[in-house]
This record gives C-alpha cells, sequence and structure tokens, in this order.
C-alpha cells in the first residue's frame, strides 16, 4: 500500500500530502519532548565549580528581565546565511540575556544525498532549491559576488557552512562576553525515512590525508551514514559510499571536485558502494562545528577558519550539556549557528565529520564588561568551553588571523598554518587561564600542564588549525 512514497499510486498527491503532515507533527513533537527534558525555561544550573562567580551571576541576573522568552529559528532561505559571517547582517531574532533560542541548523553536505537529507523537507528545499534560472541562496561564502568576476558561483565557495541566524542579543556590546549554554542538541528527522536521520562524511581534497593517499592516488570519497532520531540508539552507521565523479551544477559549471558546496550530486553518475563499515557502530556525539559571533574587522568573513569570537572550532565537546563562552566583538553580538554534526574525532582527518542537520536549543546570557574584573572572564579574548567537569581552551594557528594576517588575511591563512603554532597558542592560553583563574604560578602551570592537562588536536582541516588543552575540575578540589 501507497504510504505516501509511491509516485505510480493513483492516490500519491493525497497520501503525500498525509505523509508530510505526519512528518511535520513527530518533527514538532520530537523537539519539544527535547526541550522539556532540557529542563524547559529554568535556568541550568553549572553545578560544582563554574567560571561564572556567584558575584558575577548575581550581577548579570540584576540586568536581565525577569521573564525569560523562549524563541524559534527556523532553517529556511529566508533565515540561514550561507558561507560567511558578517556584522552588516540583519538579525533573524533579538533577544535579551537569559532568553532560550530553539534553532534550526541545517548540513550544507546535503546535496550529497538529495533524498535522504532534502526532499520533503519544507525548510531544505528552500536552502538547496537549484535550478537553471535560480538558487534558494545565491551567495555562498565571502568571495566575489559579481557575476563577471566569479566562476564557481556567488561567493566563490570562500566559506562553506549553512548558517542560521544571526542572533542580536540586547544590550551587547565589544568587550562584554556572552555564554552561550547549549540545553539540548538532536537529529533533524528525514521527511522521507521515519524516524531516522542521516549525514554524509566526505574524504575531501582539502583533508588531512589527501596527499598521503596509498600508491599516489587522488579521490574524494563520500560515505552516507544513518542516525537513529528518535534518540533510541546511540549510534551511527555507514548506509554506503561513492567516489565523487565530476559534477555539472544546474547553472551548466562542472565541479571537478568538491569545489562549491551545494552543488546537487547526480547519483546516475556515481557508483554506490553498499558493502562498507559492515558491524561497524560509531558512537554519535551531537555538536555544532560552528558556533560563534560576527567578527569585528571586516565586513565579510569566510566561515572556515576559526577565530577569537568562535567560528568553526570543530570541538565535537561543543554538544548538550556544554557552555561556550565568546567575546563580544560588535554591537548584538550577532550570533550564528551551523556546521551540525552527528560525530567527529579529533582532528577530522579526512576533511569532515558526519554532517548531520540538527536542531539546538541555547540560552543566551549577557555579561557586561563593567562586572567582569576579578573573575575568571575578564579579558576573556579567546572562545572558551565548559563543561560539568572540564575546563577547555581553544588555540589556533593564529589567534586572531584577521588582525595577524593584514588585509589578504582570508587567503594567506590557508597556507601558513600548522600543529606547531596552534600548540604554542593552546600552551600560553592554557597557562594565563590557570594563573589567573587558579592564581597558580608560572612554574606551578607549567609543572601542572604537564602532568595534568590533555592537549589534543581538534582540527587540522579549517585553514586556522586547531589545538585544545582540556583540565579537569576536581583536580582543584582540594583548594576550597
Amino acid at each position: 500500500m501507497c504510504q505516501g512514497d509511491d509516485p505510480r499510486c493513483p492516490e500519491f498527491r493525497l497520501h503525500h500530502e498525509a505523509l508530510k503532515r505526519d512528518l511535520a507533527a513527530e518533527r514538532r513533537s520530537f523537539l519539544k519532548s527535547s526541550f522539556v527534558a532540557a529542563g524547559g525555561l529554568a535556568t541550568i544550573a553549572a553545578g560544582g565549580a563554574t567560571l561564572v562567580t556567584p558575584a558575577l551571576a548575581q550581577a548579570t541576573a540584576a540586568k536581565a528581565p525577569a521573564q525569560r522568552t523562549h524563541h524559534y529559528l527556523p532553517a529556511n532561505a529566508d533565515t540561514v546565511h550561507w558561507g560567511y559571517f558578517s556584522k552588516t547582517l540583519k538579525p533573524r531574532v533579538e533577544c535579551d540575556s537569559g532568553d532560550i533560542v530553539t534553532i534550526e541548523t541545517l548540513t550544507h553536505h546535503a546535496c550529497d544525498d538529495r533524498e535522504r537529507m532534502v526532499e520533503g523537507d519544507e525548510g531544505a528545499e528552500s536552502v538547496f532549491l537549484w535550478t537553471k534560472d535560480k538558487k534558494g541562496v545565491d551567495r555562498r561564502g565571502a568571495g566575489p559576488t559579481d557575476p563577471k568576476v566569479y566562476k564557481k558561483g556567488s561567493g566563490e565557495g570562500q566559506g562553506v557552512h549553512v548558517m542560521t541566524g544571526p542572533v542580536y542579543v540586547r544590550g551587547a556590546e565589544p568587550g562584554d562576553v556572552l555564554e552561550v549554554r547549549i540545553l539540548d542538541c538532536a537529529p533533524r528527522p528525514s521527511a522521507k525515512f521515519p524516524g531516522k536521520s542521516f549525514g554524509s562524511n566526505a574524504a575531501a581534497w582539502w583533508g588531512f590525508h589527501y596527499n598521503d593517499l596509498l600508491n599516489g592516488d587522488k579521490r574524494e570519497v563520500i560515505t552516507i551514514y544513518e542516525v537513529d532520531a528518535s534518540g533510541a540508539k546511540s549510534w551511527a552507521q555507514a548506509v554506503y559510499n561513492f567516489k565523487w565523479v565530476p559534477q555539472t551544477d544546474p547553472f551548466g559549471v562542472v565541479h571537478e571536485t568538491i569545489d562549491y558546496p551545494g552543488v546537487p550530486v547526480d547519483h546516475a553518475t556515481t557508483t554506490r558502494n553498499m558493502d562498507v563499515l559492515k558491524g561497524v557502530r560509531v558512537p554519535i556525539r551531537p555538536h555544532f562545528g560552528t558556533l560563534g559571533l560576527a567578527p569585528a574587522e571586516v565586513d565579510f568573513v569566510d566561515t572556515i577558519p576559526p577565530n577569537w569570537v568562535g567560528g568553526n572550532i570543530d570541538n565535537w565537546r561543543i554538544g548538550k550539556g556544554a557552555t561556550m563562552y565568546y567575546p563580544v566583538a560588535v554591537e548584538g553580538g550577532l550570533l550564528s549557528v551551523g556546521d551540525p554534526h552527528a560525530s567527529q574525532g579529533d582532528s577530522e582527518l579526512c576533511g569532515t565529520a558526519i554532517e548531520c542537520s540538527l536542531t539546538g536549543v541555547f540560552q543566551l546570557i549577557l555579561h557586561k564588561k563593567a562586572d567582569l574584573a576579578g573573575t575568571p572572564l575578564e579579558a576573556l579574548d579567546y572562545p572558551m568551553l565548559e563543561t560539568k567537569d572540564e575546563w577547555l581552551v581553544h588555540g589556533f594557528s593564529f589567534a586572531n588571523y584577521l588582525k595577524e594576517l593584514g588585509p589578504e588575511a582570508q587567503s594567506a591563512i590557508y597556507g601558513k598554518s600548522s600543529v606547531d603554532l596552534a600548540m604554542r597558542d593552546a600552551f600560553r592560553k592554557m597557562r594565563h587561564f590557570l594563573m589567573t583563574t587558579q592564581k597558580l604560578t608560572e612554574d606551578e602551570a607549567i609543572s601542572l600542564m604537564s602532568i595534568a592537562v590533555d592537549f589534543g588536536v581538534t582540527q587540522v582541516v579549517d585553514g586556522n588549525w586547531g589545538v585544545h588543552a582540556v583540565v579537569k575540575k576536581d583536580i582543584f578540589a582540594g583548594r576550597g
């Protein structure tokens, strides 16, 4: 019997409309239950040690409205910007400190399998629309938009992530710190495969592995993964993979490699290998690869390299239960969210994670500069991560590449990054963190870093490479 998925059925249109209504209800119910599970509108206590001192929490609460508001920001062609951060963008939501915002995010790799990740999903269809006459979202990247200049497409793919937002936080000014609590993070159900979500992993030309393939081969391989959208299964499993072959986009441009975001893959030209990673269950850890504020240095900033106000950090720990602290660079902060992942390992070695659309629930708390003196957040000039049990600093090859590398920074960064530089930055930030928040001497901090701090390679694929440093909170339990 047709369930709305058989075009040959005489009643296909009627059945398909019923299916869409059922899926929409399922998605709303799923998100509502996730939100309630996250604690609804209640303030989430950090529990134990936290960077927000009682005095700072009290000062911050005194400035916030007594009544919190819950905002909902869907992902569609009107609410996303593709491939760039910008201080010039019109906010899609305005909120007060303490408010909660549910934000839908879409993976920029959805067109690797449109059937599973786009078709039947009204929001996704509007974003990924691309015919010979138009694109749902034309500009994709911080690059040129003049048709006489660009060759691949508007924005030139200088930045690839579909970003939802920005969110304007009333009262936010340069020098403040925005606390972003991730209350929930859940996969976006597929419109055509009830109860399932899907993601794509691209082993691409920008991956760390690409110039070190056996026998000197050069190939890009995409693997499609299935995720249980209900949350009953805590793992992802491979569905199939295929080798990228030249794809001609609807405007007639041929893409020999994965060089422009959102190019629809015509699977009539590919060979699907269904027999991959049999019996392998990949633990999922949904998180947001790209989350941060608008930089002040230039008007349009490529989303790929991370920077001092956040962005494409690609740390799998930035998921449910985590709190990020960002220095505010422009009025309103202008928070944007994208690059959702179902799972990723440290390094993101081959170029991507399991790129999978997610919906997140965030609480945004604004700490004013005047209240930061003497607190651990005083003079914070990098994105800081806090979990229930750990503090993490993020080091980059260049802490603020937009400032350090000058007018050509957005192109120069791709040729100048190294793990050595990122390690040096992570060391300096962790030294500063331990000396200021724990009042250690430099010698004490250095000893502790060697014996109790874990340094890891966050990513080696985002232009501005990353190293994170993790310190457990409980090692300071004896200090009162």
